[in-house]
């Protein structure tokens, strides 16, 4: 049997320990953009894996350390997975509280030399500095607030940090969704959205392979023995494109056309590349549903269609647990003297893995940041503190269901 329901540190208390590690994450947000950590530069990756691993270990986590297989195009660093098992059983009201942060950038290596971490007033710039350097220097920084704090009143804390998020996770997703699995709540670590906006939904993706066989024939002799391959991809391309529209949190896009060979062949090949978006598994399934019913009716006699499914990436759904968690940080942000507001995103991230597997998330959580992915990117520092000190409430009040 555990004791009596310990109070939850005071918001005030939290915010002066983030407050006065200030100076300190700055310095090491610097060491962090110093370090090139593109998605397919595993060695890069993996000295940003060395250094969240050891400040793992030093805030007393057991450190599992996954390297994954190939993805497309090489191979990507490692995946870690830190866990502090607190005082708390299930029974007694602990709860597993899974925190997400990225490694990876979108960034060619010599970036961080030709492009080095600079503050210009309270903004910090450099590669990586907001996505997501920035969130997963904030998820340690709030549990060492924790620690200093004496805050152990939880089933479990998992701290997860992923190599390729920026290239859709094709390595780490299997990592994921296993140190996922058991979670009761997850708060991801992408830094919020510029006007401090918390992310509570994000689309799902599906890509899919059309592959169109017709036959060939010569174009100038014979061209009726031919069925053109290219011509029914065309009517296939202006077919799903007009599918936009007909659902209101559906998109499609035909991003990738490909037929025939040469000019005096009637094509007997081609191919579509198509992606859906949609912030339901519902969506998705009625656009998948309307992109083979076209398939199956190819505007050119003689041609086929075969539609493939080459990847899914679950949406992270704007669910009535994601509105109570919201709702939560926005009571503890209160007492920050933040305003917290919520929005939804068609851009994926390892949040939407977590949903797949049954996770309630709430993502955005790092500091306030923008530019992503470009020369620009920015974090505001002035930031950190209340958006330090919000993670630490969070992961307190969530890992004890006796705070209600």
């Amino acid at each position: 049997m555990t004791g009596p329901v310990k109070q939850r540190p005071r918001s005030r208390d939290l915010l002066l320990s983030a407050g006065a590690r200030l100076e300190g994450f700055l310095s090491e947000l610097a060491e962090l953009v110093a370090i090139d950590s593109g998605s397919y530069s595993p060695a890069g990756v993996n000295r940003v894996a060395d250094w969240t691993a050891g400040r793992l270990s030093a805030l007393g986590f057991a450190v599992e350390r996954v390297t994954p297989g190939g993805a497309a195009g090489g191979t990507t660093g490692d995946v870690l997975i830190g866990r502090r098992p607190g005082r708390l059983t299930a029974r007694d009201g602990g709860r597993r509280v899974l925190l997400a942060a990225h490694m990876d950038t979108v960034f060619a290596d010599g970036t961080a030399a030709s492009r080095p971490f600079t503050l210009q007033g309270p903004l910090a710039h450099g590669p990586g500095v907001s996505d997501d350097k920035g969130g997963l220097l904030a998820g340690l920084t709030a549990l060492d607030v924790l620690r200093e704090a004496g805050v152990d009143e939880y089933a479990e804390i998992v701290f997860l940090a992923t190599p390729d998020e920026e290239i859709g996770s094709p390595a780490s997703r299997p990592v994921t969704e296993r140190a996922a699995r058991g979670a009761h709540f997850a708060l991801a670590l992408e830094c919020a959205r510029e006007n401090g906006d918390l992310v509570i939904a994000r689309k799902g993706v599906a890509d899919l392979l059309l592959t169109v066989t017709g036959r060939a024939a010569h174009s100038g002799i014979e061209p009726e023995r031919g069925a053109n391959a290219a011509l029914t991809a065309a009517h296939l391309v202006v077919a799903l494109q007009a599918l936009n529209g007909r659902w209101e949190d559906v998109t499609v896009n035909v991003g990738v056309v490909r037929a025939g060979t040469r000019t005096n062949i009637v094509c007997p090949e081609a191919e579509l590349r198509v992606e859906i978006r949609s912030a339901t598994t519902s969506g998705i399934a009625r656009a998948r549903a309307a992109v083979e019913e076209a398939a199956a009716r190819p505007r050119v006699p003689g041609t086929s269609v075969v539609v493939e499914q080459l990847d899914l990436c679950p949406p992270m759904e704007d669910t009535g647990t994601a509105h109570r968690m919201l709702a939560h940080a926005r009571s503890l942000g209160a007492e920050l003297g933040l305003d917290l507001g919520a929005t939804a995103t068609g851009g994926v991230g390892d949040a939407n893995i977590i949903a797949g597997v049954g996770v309630p998330v709430l993502d955005g959580l790092g500091p306030v940041g923008g530019a992503d992915h470009s020369p620009e990117e920015w974090l505001d520092t002035t930031s950190v503190p209340a958006r330090v000190a919000l993670l630490a409430a969070l992961v307190a009040t969530l890992g004890d269901a006796r705070h209600g």
